[in-house]
């Protein structure tokens, strides 16, 4: 449990449950990764018309890819309850958002009708940004309870 100050003569106690930045933001992705995958998976005409009209159409891959978004979400979910998964999980996700929109930039005019494309890497883009920030928060609480630990030692060595 952490405390955080209000101002002098001030705190508020953040616990365990007070959801954060990175837990809403995992939370977010995770329900748009399995629902992502769900609608891959038992519409790919419907993505493929509505979401992703880039070439041929093949429900096979569409559902390749659907099972990838699915193993994803997942992961993002576990990430919920285990900590210690949040940088490595985040890491990836971001990875993927960054290989995605490179993607999508090469086939930024491949697109019918052809504004898609770009909204298409524009979203991505800023989607990226976004994980690449929630990210850099997971890794300065993942580091905050070693400094914290750290302090304490330092305090029990050498008192005030």
């Amino acid at each position: 449990m952490a405390v955080r100050s209000n101002g002098p003569g001030h705190s508020s106690r953040v616990t365990a449950s007070t959801p954060t930045a990175v837990t809403v933001g995992i939370g977010a992705f995770a329900a748009y990764h399995l629902a992502l995958a769900l609608l891959m998976a038992a519409a790919p005409h419907t993505f493929y018309a509505q979401i992703g009209p880039f070439g041929a159409r093949n429900d096979h891959y569409i559902r390749d890819v659907a099972t990838y978004n699915a193993a994803l979400g997942v992961a993002l979910l576990v990430a919920l309850r285990h900590s210690s998964w949040r940088v490595p999980v985040l890491a990836l996700t971001t990875l993927q958002f960054v290989l995605h929109s490179i993607n999508h930039l090469v086939d930024i005019n491949a697109t019918h009708p052809a504004w898609n494309g770009y909204f298409d890497f524009f979203s991505l883009a800023v989607t990226t940004l976004l994980l690449a920030w929630l990210l850099r928060i997971a890794l300065a609480q993942e580091r905050e309870p070693h400094a914290i630990s750290e302090r304490s030692l330092d305090e029990a060595r050498d008192p005030p």
